[in-house]
């Protein structure tokens, strides 16, 4: 569906004042983040004044996940937050220190709007969840949670850690990566099998092992939340046709720790099975730039790397290159600004990538 043109502009409005608003707070004495008003010290310019756009962005560098992985977590929490315990949330980290965000209301805010998208037959209010995938010390732990909560359901949780699976598989120790996962859909079908289930959060490949093990309609799930970096058409189609049966709803993501998540358009006929992503906008930005001069936006329907802002109270993060590419897509639905389809790693198509459970 097409979005007229007197939507984009006012998302593209909403976007700049949003943005105005953002960098004064991490800019502001009174209310910003050290890190932030240690940087402008330095800075030949001043972003508090001088930010009036969400194109004004690109006069700040590229954000450095060195950044979050060797800096005091102190450092990034706004003053307006003095005194509030912070959660501490990791991403990477399969060797050396991982990155770290701190946080304290974001994901209930993403995951609350997100569950405004979920339909309730597919995702039944006051049931149960299942999540099957990375918990301990990452955001999504919790975000799962409290999404299952805002629909009046608990959930259950499998254990698993992501970065032994990768270190497993780097070492070429095949047979005991999948022994590992075999471990963790066992656990899954056990539950399944003795707790009524009806919605379920896990990784692609997970997913299609857990329905190798297990009938998911005849088990109860009426729906599926996947969260993951790669899906291709194809596969998208074999999950949906395959696992899914064409009868328990579908609901991929886009996320992570930095952004939070990007919810996916429903699939039409037109689509062949590619699913495209759009951001939360105003709260994160995604720009799909040319690697080798990311100050030059690709086209629509073009492949390149993608570059995340995000622009919270509690956490202003402008520019950063993720590891992923994906195709610019134009704005659609009820999304008035762009989006992303068929993310995978950056150079996926040059170097073969480690991508485990995911």
């Amino acid at each position: 569906m097409n979005v007229e043109a007197s939507a984009i502009k006012a998302a593209q409005d909403n976007l700049d004042a949003h943005t105005r608003e953002i960098v004064q707070w991490h800019f502001s004495p009174e209310t910003g983040s050290p890190f932030w008003l240690d940087w402008a010290k330095k800075a030949s310019w001043d972003p508090a004044k001088e930010v009036n756009t969400f194109n004004d962005i690109l006069r700040f560098p590229h954000f450095q996940d060195e950044w979050l992985r060797d800096l005091p977590n102190e450092i990034w929490a706004p003053k307006a937050f003095k005194g509030r315990p912070f959660n501490i949330f990791e991403t990477g980290g399969t060797t050396g220190m991982p990155k770290q965000r701190i946080g304290w209301d974001d994901y209930k805010v993403d995951y609350s709007e997100f569950s405004d998208k979920l339909k309730d037959e597919e995702f039944p209010r006051n049931s149960y969840w299942l999540m099957m995938g990375p918990t301990g010390p990452r955001r999504l732990r919790l975000a799962i949670e409290h999404l299952a909560n805002v629909r009046g359901c608990s959930c259950y949780f499998i254990d698993l850690d992501p970065r032994w699976v990768k270190k497993l598989i780097s070492g070429k120790q095949f047979e005991q990566a999948k022994a590992y996962m075999d471990h963790v859909v066992d656990q899954s079908v056990t539950i399944l099998k003795n707790r009524k289930v009806s919605a379920l959060f896990t990784t692609p490949k997970l997913l299609e092992a857990l329905g190798e093990k297990i009938n998911l309609w005849d088990a109860g799930i009426r729906g599926v939340f996947c969260g993951g970096t790669t899906m291709l058409p194809q596969y998208v189609r074999f999950l949906i046709e395959e696992v899914l049966e064409n009868r328990i709803g579908f609901q991929p993501t886009y996320g992570n720790t930095l952004m939070g998540l990007a919810a996916s358009v429903p699939l039409t006929p037109e689509d062949k099975f590619s699913i495209s992503y759009y951001p939360p906008q105003p709260r994160a930005v995604l720009r799909v730039v040319d690697p080798n001069n990311t100050s030059v936006l690709k086209n629509y329907d073009e492949w390149g790397r993608v570059e995340l802002t995000t622009l919270t109270r509690e956490f202003f993060m402008p520019r950063f290159l993720e590891r992923d590419e994906a195709i610019r897509k134009a704005p659609r639905n009820q999304y008035a600004w762009d989006g992303v389809a068929e993310v995978r790693p950056f150079g996926a198509m040059e170097k073969n990538i480690v991508e485990g459970v995911y």
